[in-house]
């Protein structure tokens, strides 16, 4: 009954949001003849060469409208975001109440019969949708945005990625890619999958042991610094696994899909660092270790 409801809710969300981009269309071809009198107001004053009253009063009273008009879109398409991320998390309660009640369909995310070339892949999805923060002027950026750590009192939600620290069969500990199940505020304990089915494990870990990753990208354009900084040290995931390892920044995003450039430790190189290698924010969290192993 509850993924009933849930798909209900679905269907009416992507309803509102199709109306929503029907509007910022509509808005924008409205404010087009506006923009289109400013350039030729532009144009005419170049050919005068003058700039005459006439002319101040006209492109104040044409930017005052212009202004207004990017509000009024903006306006829109932060409701449009609203409804994406409302869709995204009942998409995700779906999947978690699918998963908890045994229930599997095609669609669903890694199980023991998927193959790794496949989690690799939604791996990669995961960090390309990874929603980017936008805050209003004067906003600054909130915790789980890019760099910014989670506040001391935040506990991690069932279906929350987050970088885990577990003991390997060799018995030596390494950060792993791994999914919330539950938390005990009366133990301080979590409880999380091993999201790399080939070898899927359920652990239960205190919460030093547990990072949240990044819920928003940050904007190198507008927020430079919610990102970690060059040579900062970080938790990176290596490509193509599923585990976390240490390294230095080398150079952050510049833009907004851009990816963290970093050097992960590596005893194989002579200056103990491997060649510069992308890695999404998504998967990049603060070092708690500050010693060079």
């Amino acid at each position: 009954m509850a993924l009933v409801s849930a798909d209900t809710q679905i269907s009416e969300l992507l309803s509102e949001l199709h109306q929503l981009i029907k509007q910022t269309q509509e808005e924008r071809s409205r404010s087009e003849h506006n923009l289109l009198n400013i350039q030729k107001t532009h144009e005419r004053m170049q050919t005068e060469n003058k700039i005459s009253p006439y002319y101040r009063t006209k492109l104040r009273g044409l930017y005052t409208t212009a202004k207004a008009d990017a509000e009024a879109e903006c306006g829109i398409l932060r409701r449009a975001l609203d409804k994406i991320a409302e869709i995204k998390s009942l998409l995700e309660e779906r999947r978690i109440a699918v998963k908890m009640s045994g229930l599997y369909s095609d669609a669903d995310p890694p199980r023991k019969t998927m193959r790794r070339g496949v989690l690799m892949t939604l791996l990669q999805q995961s960090a390309m949708t990874l929603p980017l923060w936008i805050g209003k002027p004067g906003d600054t950026p909130p915790p789980l945005c890019g760099a910014i750590p989670a506040s001391s009192d935040y506990v991690a939600k069932p279906g929350d990625k987050v970088a885990a620290r577990v003991k390997a069969v060799d018995g030596d500990e390494q950060w792993i890619l791994a999914e919330v199940v539950s938390y005990s505020h009366a133990a301080n304990k979590y409880e999380v999958d091993d999201i790399d089915e080939e070898g899927k494990e359920r652990h239960t870990l205190s919460r030093r042991r547990i990072i949240p990753l990044p819920q928003w990208k940050a904007n190198p354009e507008t927020d430079p610094e919610a990102l970690f900084h060059k040579e900062q040290l970080v938790l990176a995931l290596y490509p193509q696994t599923t585990c976390f390892y240490r390294a230095l920044i080398h150079a952050p995003p510049q833009r907004p899909q851009d990816d963290y450039s970093v050097l992960f430790e590596d005893t194989s190189y002579a200056d103990g660092y491997s060649p510069p290698l992308n890695v999404a924010q998504r998967y990049v969290v603060a070092c708690k270790e500050n010693k060079k192993k």
